[in-house]
């Protein structure tokens, strides 16, 4: 096996799913948002502006963790998936990093001001802007144990992606 699941994480806004496409891109390897696994009671709440429980988040990060670990089984080698995911805590993390690859974490940082703009200006997702305080209260941010890296989400996604890849 080579290459770790990278799990791109950080608030609603920050931009995981741009940045984690883009990674995807360079290293060739596939891409999952996991906005596409939710269930739809956890998007109706996300659309009221609720925030999700430890209770509603469970079954949604063991979906993600078995789409990697899907995709270990389905490769021997070759690039892990990307993943766009909030993994806010640490305990969210630990569901994530139940798999054979090593899994490495993008933090993206936190600058409310430029989030809660990006949230207003999107259009056509499920969830409201008015979570974003609740993410910011629920924010862990990475351990000095976690392996990864934090970068600012004011740089463009193509300067995190380089970031990231030098990291690896």
């Amino acid at each position: 096996m080579s290459g770790p699941h990278i799990v791109v994480m950080g608030v609603s806004g920050a931009g995981k799913s741009t940045v984690a496409r883009v990674i995807a891109e360079r290293l060739g390897a596939p891409f999952l948002d996991a906005d596409d696994v939710h269930p739809p009671a956890n998007r109706r709440k996300l659309s009221a502006g609720e925030p999700l429980t430890d209770d509603d988040r469970r079954p949604w990060l063991a979906a993600v963790r078995d789409g990697m670990r899907e995709r270990d089984r389905s490769t021997g080698s070759g690039p892990g998936l990307v993943v766009a995911c909030s993994a806010l805590r640490r305990a969210y993390r630990d569901i994530l990093r139940q798999v054979e690859r090593p899994v490495f974490f993008v933090e993206l940082g936190t600058d409310p001001e430029l989030i809660a703009a990006r949230l207003a200006a999107r259009r056509g997702h499920f969830a409201s802007q008015r979570i974003l305080e609740s993410q910011l209260s629920t924010v862990e941010p990475l351990e000095a144990d976690e392996t990864g890296i934090v970068c600012p989400i004011t740089l463009p996604a193509s300067e995190i992606a380089d970031e990231v890849l030098a990291a690896l």
